[in-house]
């Protein structure tokens, strides 16, 4: 498009090259015919009369002066100067120049746009791209972090007694770093404090921190049917619980820390609530309370 257009440029240029001369020079005749021609604004005058001369009241007029016939030469065509025509050559040459400057200067900035908007794409395809591998690199260390489960298992040894277990049900070691228990009696799971309060945790931690490998367990809780008595705060309390008309319920968190990953994102909780039933005669324990107390982070 930019060819055809400054060919039709110097098209129109060559045009008006070969008509300035024509329309502004005119035919010079030959050096033997040349004539002069009057022009409009010659003044004419009556010539004399060589028959007699003209007198003065029936006299000869001795003082008068012959009448003179003046002509002036028709104006010379104008003409085109050489320089006048270079410079006006050359401005049009600027022209041409610039209009084909600034249509490549176009060109180029709708280059420029489509290239900005593919590097956008290109962008965001990348993060894209990162967002999915950090998925999956998350994904792998979750897969092979360490989790620790709760589980009641009946004593062996006592009857009517049990142990709330921490199992490590993942693929790495864990340590555990703080285990701490509350005791809660309610009338059923509903009225339970929305947020389990377990007491001061800095008196929670082991002594030595235990380490889970994976498949390994730990009791962090016993609880039987000999210490109900001694969790109650009054006979009466003790009979309610008796006769099932409040429960009691034990509610513990357990922190553990996870060695392969980064510092920041080493230590994990896991929550737990268990229902402690008394019968007459037996005793049990088993996993209950709202989704906020069994929690895994």
């Amino acid at each position: 498009m930019v060819i055809r257009r400054l060919a039709l440029c110097a098209l129109l240029l060559a045009i008006s090259q070969a008509y300035v001369p024509a329309s502004g020079q005119a035919a010079k005749p030959a050096d033997g015919n040349r004539q002069t021609t009057p022009s409009t604004s010659s003044i004419a005058a009556p010539q004399a009369t060589e028959t007699g001369k003209t007198d003065c009241n029936g006299v000869p007029c001795e003082d008068q002066q012959p009448r003179m016939i003046v002509t002036l030469p028709a104006p010379a065509p104008a003409s085109w100067p050489w320089h006048d025509r270079i410079l006006w050559a050359a401005y049009l040459v600027l022209v041409i120049l610039g209009y084909a400057g600034i249509m490549l200067a176009v060109s180029t900035l709708k280059k420029i746009a489509r290239q900005t908007a593919s590097a956008e794409d290109a962008v965001s395809a990348a993060k894209d791209s990162a967002r999915a591998a950090l998925l999956i690199a998350q994904s792998i260390i979750d897969a092979e972090r360490p989790w620790i489960l709760i589980a009641v298992e009946p004593s062996r040894t006592v009857e009517n007694s049990f142990s709330v277990m921490a199992t490590n049900r993942g693929r790495t070691p864990a340590t555990i770093i703080a285990a701490f228990d509350h005791i809660e009696i309610a009338l059923d799971e509903i009225h339970l404090p929305a947020t389990p309060e377990y007491g001061n945790e800095q008196q929670a931690a082991p002594a030595v921190p235990i380490i889970l490998l994976p498949g390994e367990s730990t009791a962090i809780k016993p609880f039987g049917r000999d210490d109900l008595k001694g969790v109650c705060a009054s006979d009466e309390t003790f009979r309610r619980i008796e006769s099932w008309e409040e429960k009691l319920f034990i509610c513990g968190k357990v922190t553990y820390r996870d060695l392969i990953a980064p510092p920041a994102d080493q230590f994990h909780e896991t929550t737990w609530c268990c229902w402690y039933i008394h019968g007459r005669q037996k005793s049990g324990l088993v996993i209950a309370g709202p989704p906020s107390y069994n929690l895994h982070t």
